[in-house]
């Protein structure tokens, strides 16, 4: 039994079960989450039903292995772009992180120094016109800040450079945080920068870059929760 996690406080409305099947060699049961069986955005914890109406025994994890999921960054996704991650909960247990978007950009080499924040990206599930954008949106605003990317000439791979200009806001306290966004055309909506494609469930506290720092604010790229990209305005003093 695959149970999507709800949020707090949410009674539990989707599940997906799995046949237990025989292995070849190894005398196991196993049940085998299909391609073509996308889940739903979120986090899932898994059980096993000895029968219909048994009581739920949570999983705990075997060996994971994830080697088949490092290079997924390296091939080109179609729409919906979806990913799914086994990890192990802070309490043992098995679960998969699961995405599903329509359209999705990959982040990759994120450089900084003292001067500005340059990141590269592909985008998955859609294509970069010549009129293509990055929106740097501040978090509770309505406060933009819209760059022009360098376009790879197949029209998916892109980089673009945030410099200390574009993350000041006059008037507005340091701490503050800017989620990355591109839009593909003038005319269509943005699509959220993350890093989703290989074998890393959680990566916010094993990405850790460094500051740009200056003028008493410290600025630096991190992934959230959800491995989305932001940028953080935090005070040094």
């Amino acid at each position: 039994l695959l149970r999507l996690r709800p949020r707090k406080g949410q009674p539990e409305t989707t599940r997906r079960l799995l046949e237990l099947e025989p292995g070849d060699t190894d005398g196991h049961l196993h049940a085998a989450l299909e391609p073509d069986l996308a889940l739903d955005e979120g986090r899932w914890d898994l059980y096993l039903l000895a029968e219909p109406e048994a009581e739920r025994q949570r999983l705990r994890p075997g060996l994971r292995d994830l080697r088949a999921l490092v290079g997924g960054h390296l091939r080109d996704r179609p729409s919906p772009v979806t990913a799914t991650i086994p990890y192990v909960t802070k309490d043992g247990f098995l679960a998969l992180r699961a995405w599903r978007r329509a359209a999705h950009a990959e982040a990759g080499t994120i450089d900084v120094t003292d001067r500005a924040i340059t990141v590269t990206a592909r985008l998955h599930g859609a294509g970069l016109d010549e009129d293509a954008t990055v929106r740097l949106r501040l978090r509770g605003s309505d406060i933009v800040r819209d760059l022009r990317p360098r376009i790879d000439d197949d029209g998916r791979g892109f980089a673009f450079t945030a410099g200390r200009e574009d993350l000041t806001v006059a008037g507005e306290e340091a701490g503050r945080i800017w989620d990355a966004f591109v839009r593909p055309a003038a005319d269509e909506p943005p699509i959220r920068i993350a890093r989703l494609l290989d074998d890393l469930a959680d990566r916010k506290h094993v990405f850790v870059y460094p500051a740009m720092t200056a003028d008493g604010t410290a600025v630096r790229p991190y992934y959230t929760v959800d491995n989305d990209l932001a940028i953080e305005a935090t005070p040094t003093e």
